[in-house]
């Protein structure tokens, strides 16, 4: 025991003295003197670094000795000295912003500091690491000048965000320079991209006039978000967080840094799972990222970026008369006739309530279709009327190339996908009648003594029943053996994209900068019904096809109902913008425009013959 414990005591004595040197020091922007956080300096051919904090400063512990020092730091010109270890020393790193910078800010135009006339914020790691925790991505905005976000009804992923006063449909979103906006009615499912705030190396909030140069509707402004892996330290590191209402998400990440000045790699696995503060917004995801990049000489830099964030949650519908969640503040706050009309009927469910599910009876064990195949329900004692299941992956490739001193050309193609959609009910579903308002045309706002809006076990037992005529909110149907009156149905939303922006930089002169461009983009998108779940019948009768006949009306599940389209969309934009900046002084301009085509086909529909047609 005691050869251990001196052995021990040599050890240590031994690794204090051997980490007996030390490198320290400031970097700053050579232009303004501004410390840069977040910048990279390490020890060249080897594992040693540290990060600049808020006031640009490092620390690094490293054996006496004579060692290359480098600093990298996103859009400025790498620099490296050879130093030579005693004891300890300063070394200040004074940066030298790149003419066309080699990295995702190009594509992503990053304003900056007193150059670009640009109302703009920036939301750094740190910050986002201390305050989003497991919410949506636009919920760390809320402290940004003009910004207002709000997780709507309480779902995992049903987040929105609004700048100034413009929802989601006029903001330009991107992630690593890609518009992640739908293409069709531009807004954006935060559910998708679950994983990316775990991975997002910043965030910048540009208000109003943009300095990002694409042809995309942004009046209210636009949102980058960056992930960037030459940017990340390297190391391995995971993250285990617990929350009320079973609520648990894992994360493990894994960074390379920089190898030997040319490669470098970073991924991201999360898995979450929750059952949901609001009632039955349950969570069930998974999110994804890998990131890698290569310079393949001082010219050219290759990046490739791959994330996604496959998931299912139940929702609640935010709209909601305020009386079923406190009658007291409605009484106090609300004067409205329709308050004064139907008070009395309601009763206080509480803030968490929501009306988007009932119980079933476990002994119901038909099943659901869903992305392609049959499975169980989530659970066995409820039903969601509304649930979302969505999978959009999202792969991009960049190429940054400096053509000469002053002139860049920036490209980046990319591919996003789309499987999944949104649940609902079809037909005639049985709902609660104790409060006595059925056939109220504002009946779905009240609640009496019953809790919730549908009876899923009342339509079970006649989607089960023998043929008859039964009543449904007191108007007759009549139905055959097997045949459901009434299902949960699919709302499929299935896209695949495929878009490139190639962008030119020129440096005219000093202070004089240009860029043209192109955006391209194409899309095929599939809208449809299907059926999700019969509720204890065989089949369910739809006529929406004029191509059906006889038993073909006859849908079962995963068959498609109601309607099918594909829509094809076509996008093409130009883009130029020039800049001057002259001492405090600062002249920015852009132009842009863009062509869109739309087109559709309905699957269920045929073609209307012109009369002049012959037969």
């Amino acid at each position: 025991m005691r050869r251990l414990l001196l052995l021990g005591l040599v050890l240590l004595l031994n690794t204090n003295l051997v980490h007996a040197g030390a490198v320290g020091g400031k970097v700053i922007t050579r232009s303004s003197g501004e410390p840069l956080v977040g910048a990279n300096v390490y020890v060249e051919g080897t594992t040693i670094g540290a990060a600049t904090d808020e006031n640009g400063m490092y620390f690094i512990e490293i054996d006496d000795g004579t060692y290359v020092l480098v600093c990298d730091y996103v859009g400025y010109a790498r620099q490296q000295v050879e130093i030579t270890i005693q004891a300890n020393i300063q070394y200040n790193f004074e940066m030298t912003e790149f003419l066309f910078a080699k990295t995702i800010d190009v594509i992503a135009d990053r304003a900056k500091e007193r150059e670009t006339p640009v109302a703009f914020s920036n939301v750094k790691k740190q910050k986002i690491v201390n305050e989003l925790g497991s919410q949506d991505i636009p919920m760390v905005l809320n402290t940004t000048p003009s910004v207002y976000a709000t997780m709507q009804g309480g779902g995992a992923g049903d987040a929105r965000v609004n700048i100034r006063g413009f929802n989601q449909r006029n903001i330009a979103i991107m992630i690593n320079g890609v518009p992640v906006n739908d293409m069709e009615n531009g807004w954006v499912y935060w559910s998708n991209w679950d994983g990316v705030g775990d991975a997002t190396a910043s965030i910048q909030v540009q208000r109003g006039l943009s300095a990002v140069n694409l042809a995309t509707p942004s009046i209210g402004g636009t949102m980058n978000i960056i992930t960037d892996p030459a940017a990340q330290k390297a190391g391995v590191y995971f993250k285990q967080e617990f929350g009320s209402s079973a609520f648990l998400k894992s994360t493990l990440a894994a960074n390379s840094g920089l190898i030997n000045d040319k490669f470098s790699f970073s991924g991201l696995l999360v898995r979450k799972v929750g059952d949901g503060v609001i009632d039955k917004t349950w969570t069930d995801a998974w999110a994804y990222y890998f990131g890698a990049s290569w310079n393949i000489n001082d010219s050219n830099r290759l990046e490739f970026y791959a994330i996604g964030a496959p998931q299912r949650h139940g929702q609640n519908l935010y709209k909601q008369n305020m009386a079923v969640y406190d009658k007291k503040y409605t009484k106090d706050n609300d004067s409205g006739p329709d308050q004064d009309k139907y008070f009395e009927k309601f009763q206080d469910r509480g803030i968490t309530y929501n009306q988007n599910w009932a119980p079933v009876n476990s002994s119901y064990n038909g099943k659901q279709y869903w992305n392609g195949q049959t499975s169980s329900r989530y659970s066995s004692n409820f039903l969601n009327e509304r649930e979302n299941f969505y999978h959009k992956p999202q792969i991009n490739l960049n190429w940054y190339s400096q053509l000469m001193d002053n002139l860049g050309l920036y490209s980046v193609f990319y591919h996003s996908g789309g499987v999944g959609g949104g649940t609902g009910t079809y037909g005639s579903i049985y709902r609660n009648d104790a409060d006595g308002m059925l056939g109220d045309e504002n009946y779905k706002f009240y609640y009496g003594p019953s809790p919730w809006q549908y009876d899923w076990n009342e339509t079970i037992r006649v989607n089960q029943a023998p043929a008859d005529t039964y009543y449904v909110d007191k108007k007759p149907i009549y139905k055959e053996n097997g045949e459901s009156i009434g299902i949960l149905r699919n709302s499929r939303n299935d896209q695949g994209a495929y878009g490139a922006i190639i962008k030119a930089n020129y440096k005219a002169m000093d202070g004089l900068n240009f860029t043209l461009g192109l955006d391209w983009r194409t899309a095929k998108i599939e809208h449809y019904r299907e059926v999700r779940d019969l509720l204890g019948g065989e089949y369910y009768v739809d006529n929406s096809s004029d191509f059906w006949t006889g038993a073909q009306n006859q849908r079962k599940l995963g068959d498609k109902v109601a309607y099918n389209f594909t829509n094809d969309v076509d996008w093409l934009g130009f883009f130029g913008q020039g800049e001057y900046t002259t001492g405090p002084f600062s002249i920015y301009g852009m132009y842009g425009f863009s062509t869109i085509k739309y087109s559709s086909t309905n699957h269920f529909k045929a073609a209307a013959m012109n009369p002049d047609d012959t037969p």
